[in-house]
């Protein structure tokens, strides 16, 4: 166990005060050294402070589910502002969450009445939202507005970003505390959203770069990250693919922070044109590229097919939030033959909890190596399962605290088993040795057909394996026959053609006959959220108005 507890805060000031000159983040022709940045985190931290955010009841008064801290939303695109308003948030003690920015208004209004917020960080694009639902939010006295390219007015009460960013420090700066809150949305793709509540100490050490990777064993101390940040020598350079707002890119966000690294943000903040991504990687001397499954790897590796890229830099591909397959991957491998590819899997209620590398087709889809507090539970909850046994994939130790607000699925999702504290989010695995778990997938999207258990994850990995689909999302909807049936959604790349049959013979190679899906659902562009995670609930909603087929 380490011996120190860490803030985020504190990570971030530690590694400035150890390499003050190295680039944290570049974008575009903006380049922010550590010192830079953290002077700029600064000032957001005195202005929230002058403003009245911090902690106003100490983490031993309060239940799992229970915040004694004020809550700021981060409705931004990606850039320099974000990391800013985070760290800053955090430093302040206040607790900086993240909103889909995607989000229509009433989404909007479910988020921020569910996260109590009270200050409002946003770009100018996103004005005329904000504008429209303020009324509607007694508990937001704060507006914050980034100025950008969109030519929206500053709000009437809102303060522009750049008039803060240099606030002198209060007579009494806050002091924050590995105690204090890490606040992060999960995606609701196949519900509301839920606000998971970590202690810091316990989210950086379980994901964000607390501990080194290839080890069991955290940093002991803030000493050492110092340390650490000074051996790389600015070396890591990470491409920034994935949005701030998911939570994947913060904890990426800081595993580059703690090894005094730098992330690269693709100039376009909107949409993320791999033409201009690899040119940028190219230029930065990037050596890690992450993806969040095929939806982000397919278009990439379409890239490097087709253009002349030198990429002799990079050094790994780094795959977590949704499958990659095999055949993508193995495209991968062809284009970058001396790469890794480092696979892991996680949720916003464990961290990261399992982990695959590997030079490419050699992997075996789905199977995993798990860290020292993952393991697998019965359907029960009242033992660790064996070899060959499946049941819920959980992890004890350092887990979150709870859900914001939501005493009930704190205690269904986090139960104490025999003594011990678990994370048990919904996802089904197999036990298949002590160093190997196979991930079988999402027990909430799983889909019941005439008495089987199917796992879409599966499905979607067995199409995905015909050279003409672009992307596939698999879902259930009602079947009179069979309970429930299995629908496809696909999307075919441009200038391919494929038949139901071919999809289905191609499937068929893969899975057993029974999992394969009984309606093919053609779009012109499957639906994800930013962060190329499936959005289930439009996926189901694309199947039902298909006929059902006799």
């Amino acid at each position: 166990m380490t011996g120190t507890t860490f803030n985020l805060s504190a990570v971030f000031q530690t590694v400035a005060n150890a390499v003050p000159d190295q680039e944290v983040l570049v974008w575009g022709d903006r380049r922010f050294t550590y010192s830079a940045l953290n002077a700029r985190v600064d000032g957001v931290a005195h202005y929230f402070t002058s403003r009245g955010f911090g902690c106003h009841t100490s983490r031993e008064h309060l239940a799992g589910h229970e915040s004694g801290q004020h809550h700021v939303g981060l409705y931004l695109h990606n850039g320099n502002e974000y990391l800013e308003a985070m760290v800053g948030a955090l430093r302040a003690r206040a607790v900086p969450f993240n909103v889909n920015y995607r989000y229509v208004a009433e989404e909007l209004v479910y988020l921020f009445t569910d996260a109590r917020t009270e200050a409002l960080v946003f770009h100018s694009a996103f004005a005329p939202q904000v504008a429209e639902i303020r009324d509607r939010l007694p508990d937001l006295r704060t507006l914050i507005q980034v100025d950008d390219d969109s030519g929206n007015p500053l709000l009437p009460g809102a303060v522009a970003y750049e008039s803060i960013v240099d606030t002198p420090p209060p007579d009494a700066p806050p002091e924050p505390a590995g105690d204090d809150l890490y606040l992060l949305y999960t995606g609701g793709t196949t519900g509301m959203p839920k606000g998971v509540m970590w202690r810091q100490h316990d989210a950086y050490v379980s994901a964000m770069g607390g501990t080194p990777f290839g080890s069991s064993e955290p940093y002991s101390s803030y000493d050492q990250i110092s340390e650490t940040a000074r051996q790389g020598g600015g070396g890591m350079r990470m491409i920034m693919t994935a949005p701030f707002m998911h939570g994947a890119a913060q904890w990426s966000a800081f595993h580059m922070i703690t090894q005094g690294g730098a992330m690269i943000l693709p100039a376009d903040p909107k949409r993320l044109d791999w033409a201009e991504v690899l040119r940028t990687v190219e230029r930065e001397r990037v050596v890690s590229i992450p993806v969040v499954g095929d939806a982000m790897a397919r278009p990439m590796v379409a890239e490097l097919e087709r253009g002349d890229y030198d990429l002799s830099g990079v050094f790994a591909v780094q795959n977590g939030g949704a499958p990659l397959t095999p055949t993508v991957r193995g495209r991968l491998q062809a284009q970058l033959p001396n790469v890794l590819f480092v696979d892991t899997v996680g949720s916003s209620e464990t961290g990261i909890q399992m982990s695959q590398v590997s030079d490419g087709s050699s992997a075996e889809a789905g199977v995993f190596t798990p860290d020292g507090d993952t393991t697998v539970l019965d359907d029960d909850l009242t033992r660790e399962l064996g070899t060959g046994e499946q049941g819920w994939l959980a992890r004890h130790g350092r887990v979150p605290l709870g859900y914001l607000g939501d005493a009930g699925k704190t205690a269904r999702t986090f139960p104490v088993v025999d003594g011990k504290r678990y994370s048990i989010p919904g996802d089904r695995a197999i036990r298949l040795s002590q160093d190997q778990i196979q991930l079988l997938g999402r027990q909430s999207i799983t889909i019941n057909s005439g008495g089987e258990k199917i796992f879409v994850e599966e499905v979607e990995r067995a199409l995905a394996a015909h050279p003409a689909i672009a992307d596939v999302i698999v879902t259930g909807r009602p079947s009179d026959r069979w309970g429930s049936e299995v629908v496809a959604i696909v999307e075919l790349l441009e200038d391919h053609e494929a038949s139901d049959d071919d999809l289905i013979t191609e499937a068929a190679r893969h899975i057993a006959r029974y999992k394969l899906p009984k309606a093919i659902v053609r779009v012109a562009q499957i639906q994800r959220s930013p962060s190329g995670k499936a959005d289930y609930r439009w996926a189901k909603a694309q199947a039902e108005t298909t006929p059902t087929q006799a």
